[in-house]
């Protein structure tokens, strides 16, 4: 859940952290993908993921709670498209167990939802 202090830092946020830990799971599992692929699905994937962190810190970073509020969004969006071409390359033979991950992705939605709640009350 969201801390109930004020936190100064975006990088003390529990939601950052978790995308961070997310975005490295991605940058593993693309390792693991065909070379002809480097350009395709798994640089997506890749930006994708790396985009939820980063608009999380951009929007720690935002004065206006509609600021902030509107890049929490675009992270809640990045981490859903995360998840669909985490389907995709599991469809494509590319990945076998994403579940633990899907799981994760659970969470950090759940994180990112209950932040925007805090942000726009």
């Amino acid at each position: 859940m969201v801390d109930k202090i004020k936190l100064q830092n975006f990088e003390d946020s529990k939601v950052w952290q978790d995308a961070v830990s997310l975005a490295v799971i991605v940058y593993k599992y693309t390792k693991t993908f065909p070379r002809e692929d480097q350009f395709g699905i798994s640089s997506q994937l890749q930006r994708a993921a790396t985009s939820v962190s980063a608009n999380i810190a951009e929007g720690f970073g935002r004065k206006s709670k509609k600021e902030k509020s509107q890049f929490y969004s675009i992270a809640y969006g990045s981490l859903l498209e995360t998840k669909s071409f985490l389907y995709v390359s599991e469809k494509l033979g590319y990945l076998n167990d994403i579940v633990p991950t899907l799981a994760q992705i659970e969470g950090i939605q759940k994180q990112i939802n209950a932040t925007k709640r805090v942000i726009n009350a």
